[in-house]
């Protein structure tokens, strides 16, 4: 989190910082909503982002291997 202002670095839009009227509730609400609907348009992964896009199968697979060692750990 950053102090009020223009993000000098524009990597967030006004409408998309905090406000202090979101709840936990709002904030699992927006992550949830994320999750199925990634933003390809501007992916925090690129490299992510060009695998889902370019081998979706991969992705997956990559994605249940992810998932599997942090249940491990």
């Amino acid at each position: 989190l950053h102090a009020p202002g223009d993000d000098q670095w524009g990597y967030e839009k006004p409408e998309e910082r905090w406000l202090p009227v979101h709840t936990v509730e709002t904030i699992l609400l927006s992550v949830i909503s994320m999750l199925a609907d990634p933003n390809r348009e501007s992916p925090a992964n690129v490299d992510a982002a060009k695998m889902m896009r370019d081998d979706y199968a991969a992705f997956k697979k990559k994605v249940a291997a992810c998932v599997r060692k942090s249940q491990e750990e």
